[in-house]
């Protein structure tokens, strides 16, 4: 066997690792980008525990089918980022964040699709998924609302022990 498949086989191997170990996958059209760009967005990528890579998409098509996944086919065209990411909205968020703080980069980096719970996600899908808060936000706003709840039952109790002392 050539050292050529040999090398692709542990490509495919590498991204096959990655996509099982990754909460969600974000497939994005990237056209035009110059490498400052993209510098800048995998440093955003990084510091939500995301990877940014760039890969064949015929050696990620063949990954994705290899674990019988094969709804991916279609968007595996063209020019195609691959994010790999720890959680499962962090990958849309940025993407979402960045092209809204830099309208040109919209143009540039279009999400074509994500893979999120064993589930197949189109391009609307990626587009609500982004709008969803991170975990730690959503726990912080469940921990408010007992908070709130609680301090309005103290507020409660504390009324009527005042009221019962005043009479």
């Amino acid at each position: 066997m050539s050292a050529n498949i040999e090398a692709k086989k542990q490509i495919v191997e590498e991204i096959k690792g990655k996509i099982q170990n990754s909460k969600s996958i974000v497939l994005a059209d990237y056209n035009k980008l110059t490498v400052l760009e993209v510098t800048a967005l995998r440093n955003k990528f990084k510091e939500v525990n995301c990877e940014y890579k760039v890969y064949k998409n015929t050696l990620v098509r063949k990954a994705f089918n290899e674990l019988g996944i094969t709804d991916f086919d279609n968007d595996l065209n063209g020019t195609t980022a691959t994010v790999f990411c720890a959680d499962e909205t962090s990958g849309a968020a940025v993407f979402a964040k960045e092209t809204k703080a830099n309208p040109a980069l919209a143009e540039k980096v279009v999400p074509k699709c994500a893979y999120v719970e064993q589930k197949y996600l189109d391009k609307a899908g990626v587009k609500a998924l982004a709008a969803i808060p991170s975990k730690e936000t959503l726990i912080a706003k469940m921990l408010g609302c007992f908070q709130s709840s609680l301090s309005k039952f103290v507020g409660v109790l504390d009324a009527i022990a005042k009221a019962k002392e005043s009479n």
